[in-house]
């Protein structure tokens, strides 16, 4: 194994190549003049979010936040004012957001990423479990970084500010898409997030799903088609709780990526994503780049990693860790599985022995408990 300096990343080893899973496409939409019946039926078809069979403790930083006086109301009772710029402003001016767009699931198409400004101390978008963002394919969705000029940076230390706050809840992302593979400049280097990108503050996401996002395709410095964490406040962990991860390919990282940053996994779904980059990380020789983590791609030193209650399946990497890649440069890192199936999430590349679909490197072994990995 070579380990690269600086953000470090694990290069290729010998392994056995297996099949990745199939992807279940995510229906979103119903007509508005629908009838009940046809409401209800396709209301029924929707994947929970998260894993309702997982049972793991979820602490008050990790829940929904109240949405009871919010500061903007998108829409008044019908899907016509429910439009991509009224999201993207209400992002941009910050608060408590909810939707009202009607009884029926709705479809938001964005024709620009909603920004958040980093002049906000709280950002809370809740779509009450019947809204869906969609990037068109063409763009990210949602995006925060502290330490972009262009959304006001507004501390000394860009990469380690404890506002803004950013919730996503009771919401669908689909069909974002960072295209670039550097997009952020100087303030975020090789980027991807294709629904959300968040450098700096605070990130959580509870009751949401992510269905078929992307990002660049190859290259070893990016990752996370769904959700790409950068620089936490304090290495507070970014909470996923109760979420589902369906259909993501990026060059690293088919659902979650970060780099230096803690994740606190609970009572989630992840399935059908994959890392589709090759050459691992730094570059073979003649390849582009990536391929690691089909589902979740973390890097960096003293950091943690904690999945509990959540089911990781058919997911699959080009290069190493099918369901999960785990580096920590200087060996502090830790990985913890604790009530949690991890099945079929084939590496093509390379793995660590006796954890199939996981490749780690720190000290020791990842702590699993009460949990199916084969």
């Amino acid at each position: 194994m070579r380990l690269r300096g600086g953000l470090g990343f694990a290069a290729a080893l010998a392994g056995a190549a297996l099949t990745a899973g199939g992807v279940v496409p995510l229906a979103v939409s119903a007509p508005a003049a629908a009838p009940a019946a046809q409401l209800a039926a396709a209301a029924s078809q929707l994947p929970d979010f998260g894993n309702p069979n997982g049972h793991a403790a979820v602490p008050a930083a990790g829940g929904a936040v109240s949405t009871s006086h919010p500061n903007h109301v998108i829409g008044t009772g019908t899907p016509a004012g429910c439009t991509s710029a009224a999201v993207v402003k209400a992002v941009a001016e910050g608060g408590v957001i909810t939707f009202n767009c009607g009884p029926a699931p709705v479809t938001i198409t964005l024709t620009a990423t909603a920004k958040v400004r980093n002049t906000s101390h709280q950002i809370v978008l809740d779509g009450g479990g019947l809204v869906t963002l969609s990037g068109g394919g063409a763009r990210r969705i949602l995006y925060m970084n502290t330490c972009d000029p262009k959304q006001r940076i507004t501390t000394s230390d860009c990469f380690n500010q404890r506002w803004p706050q950013l919730t996503v809840q009771n919401i669908t992302f689909t069909g974002g898409n960072s295209k670039a593979r550097q997009t952020n400049g100087n303030f975020g280097g090789p980027s991807g997030g294709g629904a959300i990108f968040d450098l700096g503050g605070q990130l959580k996401v509870v009751n949401s799903r992510f269905t078929g996002n992307r990002c660049f395709a190859t290259g070893p410095d990016l990752g996370g088609a769904a959700i790409r964490a950068l620089a936490q406040w304090r290495n507070r962990p970014v909470y996923i709780t109760s979420d589902t991860f369906r259909g993501g390919r990026c060059s690293n990282g088919g659902a979650l990526s970060s780099i230096g940053v803690s994740w606190v996994v609970l009572n989630s779904v992840m399935t059908g994503n994959k890392a589709i980059g090759f050459g691992a990380n730094p570059a073979r020789a003649g390849t582009p780049g990536g391929g690691s983590g089909g589902a979740i791609y973390t890097d960096g030193d003293k950091y943690s990693v904690k999945v509990e209650g959540t089911v990781i399946t058919g997911n699959h990497a080009r290069e190493g860790g099918g369901a999960i890649f785990f580096v920590s440069d200087n060996n502090t890192g830790t990985l913890t599985i604790g009530s949690s199936t991890l099945h079929n999430n084939p590496s093509a590349g390379f793995g660590t022995p006796g954890f199939p679909g996981i490749f780690f490197h720190s000290s020791g072994h990842p702590k699993v408990t009460s949990s199916t990995i084969n």
